[in-house]
């Protein structure tokens, strides 16, 4: 499957906070710059929080910054939205991974 190129979408509903410019497919990771829309402002702070939860390996701490983040936005594919994600962004560099289906808990 090639995935690079592709440009995936960053939604609230109809609202676009920034693209990702797949350049990097590493299964089950995509990866690719991050072009922000300027109302991504709002949103970058959930994001920050939770990659420095992550970080310190602060796990269930992660785990409640993150909902915030799956709760509110969505991911687009190019063909439709998908199901879950796990989505990081840092600076100009996004890498998530993604399902058709909601993730098993566990």
């Amino acid at each position: 499957m090639g995935f690079e190129g592709e440009v995936w979408r960053l939604m609230r509903q109809e609202q676009l906070f920034g693209e990702i410019v797949i350049d990097e497919a590493d299964f089950p990771w995509l990866n690719g710059r991050f072009v922000p829309t300027p109302t991504f402002i709002e949103m970058k702070p959930w994001f920050d929080e939770s990659l420095g939860r992550l970080e310190a390996e602060e796990y269930e701490q992660f785990d409640d910054a993150y909902d915030r983040i799956a709760d509110t936005l969505s991911l687009v594919a190019p063909s439709s939205p998908v199901a879950e994600f796990l989505l990081h962004i840092s600076d100009d560099r996004a890498w998530f991974r993604w399902s058709d289906e909601p993730f098993e808990d566990g």
